[in-house]
């Protein structure tokens, strides 16, 4: 069973994982990086370093999806969240980023990650899929 997931759900979600994966566009091409994360109320906080991932999100549109998948029960969610990043400067940043390092966002990789990019939502969409009634077998024969 599929089911459509509220704003309020979403964020829900959102807020139960550490970790999501950054859509950008660099050089003519969608990448995606996966990052932690926290949340400041509905503004995604991404902790970073320059490079790449900085130079395509900043001040840019992206995409950020987080999801959880549990195969044994085939269920599972997934939240999309399309908006604008920008680097958090100055004294409203650096409020934000004491917020967020006081819920514990802390990078997980090794390296300098000094530099605090937020996503400011302009969209946001999230699907469940909840056990039930599986489809009908595909038969591999009609393929062949």
């Amino acid at each position: 069973m599929l089911q459509v997931l509220t704003e309020d759900q979403c964020y829900a979600l959102l807020g139960t994982q550490e970790v999501g994966r950054l859509g950008v566009n660099a050089d003519g091409h969608p990448l995606i990086f996966p990052v932690n994360f926290g949340l400041d109320g509905t503004t995604i906080v991404i902790r970073t370093q320059p490079g790449t991932k900085l130079t395509a999100a900043e001040q840019a549109d992206v995409s950020f999806e987080v999801d959880e998948i549990d195969p044994r029960s085939q269920s599972g969610w997934s939240v999309l969240v399309r908006g604008t990043a920008e680097r958090l400067a100055g004294r409203h940043g650096g409020e934000v980023v004491l917020r967020t390092l006081a819920r514990g966002v802390a990078p997980w990789a090794p390296g300098e990650y000094g530099v605090w990019l937020r996503l400011v939502p302009q969209a946001i969409s999230g699907r469940r899929i909840l056990p039930g009634e599986l489809p009908p077998a595909v038969d591999e024969r009609a393929y062949l």
